[in-house]
């Protein structure tokens, strides 16, 4: 692992580092904000997955999470949100290849050499943090942002107990019934739309239910609600599934970081209650 950027912000240390991921087969970025009570003890991780084009700095610059998470001693990690490189398969869509990655294992060539996101977040990255890190990696919670927020939640559904909370911010929950998700289904999976489902949050609430309430966040002028993100869709699949969830309809606020950053200290109480109840 290599540090490639490190600053001091609100009495704790923000870092970016690079490292050769086997599970990918690229080198792979992310960053790690470690709250001054690492000074003494391991703390509690908080994964964040973001959306599309995006990578480590946007939440890490944009999302106003570093003063909460030290308040609370809340280690939050932010992974790419995709594989890189020269000879990693992309295209030159925004909504698909690299910075598009999904958050799912691909099946169809080229995809399928790099393109393993899910593995790479719940097996490699948990260990080199933990032996990079003062992180108690038996308390994980999982948040993220449209299509991170797709990727927290279908993390958390395909792994029941492994995480102890999870919420998002304007989530894609039904990607097997929008635009981006059947773009980059098709082209990752393949035509198989049974196997679509097995990365779709309004379709894996159906057979798993977690024993915590998921949040939700979403702005009302949301330039994606309607086409892409449908909050409605997973809020009835939840209620017929008996699964526990706060969705909170927020008027006035749109689809970016100003939304994010605004609620962001809700969303790390809410983790930090769980990883520390």
């Amino acid at each position: 692992m290599e540090t490639v950027s490190d600053w001091t912000s609100f009495g704790g240390d923000l870092s970016v580092h690079d490292h050769e991921s086997e599970t990918l087969g690229c080198t792979m970025r992310f960053a790690v904000f470690e709250p001054p009570q690492t000074d003494e003890e391991p703390v509690p991780v908080l994964w964040y997955l973001s959306g599309l084009t995006c990578n480590w700095s946007n939440v890490m610059e944009k999302g106003g999470l570093q003063r909460k998470a030290a308040e609370l001693g809340v280690m939050i990690v932010a992974p790419d949100t995709s594989p890189r490189g020269q000879d990693v398969a992309d295209d030159e869509a925004y909504d698909f290849g690299q910075g598009a990655g999904f958050y799912l294992t691909a099946t169809q060539d080229p995809w399928a050499k790099h393109y393993k996101m899910d593995q790479y977040i719940m097996e490699e990255l948990p260990s080199v943090i933990r032996s990079n890190f003062a992180a108690d990696m038996r308390r994980q919670s999982i948040f993220g942002h449209s299509m991170g927020g797709h990727g927290a939640l279908v993390l958390a559904l395909r792994n029941p107990g492994h995480f102890r909370s999870v919420s998002a911010f304007s989530p894609i929950v039904a990607p097997t019934q929008v635009p981006w998700g059947e773009k980059a289904f098709s082209t990752y999976l393949g035509d198989d739309k049974e196997a679509w489902k097995e990365w779709d949050a309004c379709e894996l609430v159906k057979k798993t239910q977690l024993d915590t309430t998921i949040l939700i966040d979403q702005g009302e002028d949301d330039q994606f609600l309607e086409e892409q993100l449908k909050p409605g869709l997973f809020e009835q699949a939840c209620r017929e599934a008996g699964q526990p969830l706060a969705i909170r309809l927020r008027p006035g606020y749109d689809h970016s970081y100003y939304f994010i950053s605004t609620f962001m200290d809700d969303h790390i109480m809410h983790h930090a209650k769980a990883l520390y109840g």
